[in-house]
């Protein structure tokens, strides 16, 4: 099995590749989405502001990207290099970043994500994860929906967002990791 471990510093810059690789198989749905209008790549510098990265590979060839929103761990983004795909590397990096989250002290992840791409949603269901109903939404979860969007996101498919149960307890959570990058 492929390595799963922390990104260092020096591989954010690999990362924006990885993210336009992964968002590829999009256009190969059908009907397919057409990335053109997806937000361009991250860069490597958002990349290191994020709260903690986790990655597959030497040199990685895939990521998860987590945040903190509304207390939660949120899986802002897991991509694969389509060369890659299939292959288990996403479901073995979603499994070590819920396991890394849990660790840290979360409860739960959360994450927003194509209703009805087959490796978006349904992926996640078979995760874990279940639809999140909006009305238990946080104020940073509906901001994030919000900019989904403006972004036009919406326009390419309904978008939905999800929670799993990580099985920690928020009030736990140590108070460096509510405060910036954790790597």
């Amino acid at each position: 099995m492929i390595e799963i471990r922390p990104a260092a510093l020096s591989e954010f810059g690999l990362l924006p590749f990885i993210e336009a690789e992964a968002d590829a198989a999009f256009d190969a749905l059908v009907p397919g989405i057409d990335t053109d209008s997806f937000p361009p790549p991250g860069t490597a510098g958002e990349f290191a502001e994020a709260f903690h990265i986790m990655v597959a590979g030497r040199p990685p060839v895939g990521f998860a990207r987590l945040e903190i929103v509304d207390r939660h761990a949120h899986l802002t983004q897991l991509a694969v290099n389509n060369e890659y795909a299939r292959q288990g590397i996403g479901r073995a990096l979603l499994g070590a970043a819920k396991a890394w989250a849990q660790e840290a002290g979360f409860h739960s992840m959360t994450l927003t994500t194509f209703r009805d791409v087959p490796f978006n949603a349904p992926f996640y269901a078979s995760c874990g994860f279940a639809a999140l109903p909006s009305e238990e939404w946080g104020a940073e979860l509906r901001a994030i929906r919000r900019r989904e969007a403006e972004l036009g996101l919406d326009g390419l498919g309904p978008r939905i967002a999800m929670l799993a149960a990580l099985g920690g307890r928020a009030d736990l959570l140590d108070e460096r990791f509510r405060r910036g990058p954790h790597f």
